[in-house]
């Protein structure tokens, strides 16, 4: 009896190991599935897409791939911290270098880009055009023609625009068709150019409202209009130093209005304990107050292509 009883008894532990083993194995399964089904992104950009003059340029940077090997983590690692938080998986790439345009990209970083995403998102040069500021002309050729590349690859590659804010040294400081304005208007016309090139392209999906998140901040009271007058207490410098790009603030409104964009999700559902603004010192209000800013940006903006 004593040996029959030592026998199942070991038949039971023998059970027990197998069905762990069986579990590790099922969680790893589960993983490499949820690994193979995310979707992919590409951002294509700038400077005011990794980050630049901030803490956000290396944050994160392990997170996502950066296929020029600078170690940016930029704006696709807060997407990418979002998304995660969200329960959404995605594969997140970059390809990005400082002060350039999207002919730029074509012409020297198409063996890179130049593949099956299933989402691209795509930001050129802060005035448009570095030659002729205000000229919407080269964003709208390279556009289309980096749209007609990407759907090549995958016909069903959703493309979008993101259009950035006004910079305040080329409005309260600097020589430019925008200096003296009110500080939206060179966002109206980024944005312009924007639409131009999305009415031109078919393959382009929509236009992401960043600038005009920013704007919202401004006339809301959340962020300051002018970062070179003395700030007002309680509200949040969008800009960073040089008052040209963005501060982490600014960087996380970008961000938040480009998750809500391509995920088609309500930014407000990352909540006061969002793990990316309290790792880069924002407050849980300031979290929030950014989160329905640009919630409620995208609700206005016009819709894309369905």
């Amino acid at each position: 009896m004593a040996v029959q009883a030592g026998y199942g008894l070991g038949m039971r532990r023998l059970a027990i190991q197998a069905a762990g083993l069986a579990g590790v194995a099922l969680a790893i399964s589960l993983a490499a599935a949820s690994f193979a089904w995310a979707e992919t992104i590409l951002f294509v950009g700038n400077s005011f897409t990794y980050g630049a003059l901030s803490p956000v340029q290396t944050w994160n940077a392990g997170r996502v791939t950066d296929l020029n090997g600078d170690g940016v983590g930029g704006v696709p690692a807060l997407f990418k911290t979002f998304a995660d938080e969200a329960g959404l998986a995605y594969d997140v790439s970059l390809e990005t270098s400082p002060g350039k345009d999207l002919q730029w990209h074509i012409d020297n970083r198409s063996a890179l880009i130049d593949r099956a995403w299933d989402h691209v998102v795509l930001q050129s040069y802060s005035t448009l055009s570095a030659a002729a500021p205000g000229d919407a002309g080269e964003l709208v050729r390279s556009a289309a023609t980096l749209a007609g590349m990407l759907h090549a690859r995958n016909p069903a590659v959703d493309i979008r625009l993101d259009a950035t804010w006004s910079r305040a040294d080329l409005t309260y400081h600097s020589p430019s068709p925008w200096y003296g304005k009110p500080i939206s208007a060179m966002q109206a016309d980024v944005r312009a150019g924007y639409d131009k090139a999305l009415a031109a392209s078919p393959l382009i999906r929509a236009v992401i409202p960043v600038g005009g998140a920013w704007n919202r901040a401004i006339d809301t009271g959340l962020a300051a209009p002018n970062p070179y007058e003395r700030p007002v207490s309680g509200r949040v410098d969008l800009w960073a130093v040089d008052h040209y790009h963005a501060s982490v603030f600014g960087y996380y409104l970008e961000a938040l209005t480009i998750f809500g964009s391509v995920t088609g999700m309500d930014p407000r559902r990352l909540g006061p304990g969002e793990t990316a603004a309290r790792e880069l010192g924002l407050t849980p209000a300031q979290a929030v107050a950014l989160e329905q800013v640009a919630a409620d940006e995208l609700a206005a903006a016009a819709p894309g292509r369905k």
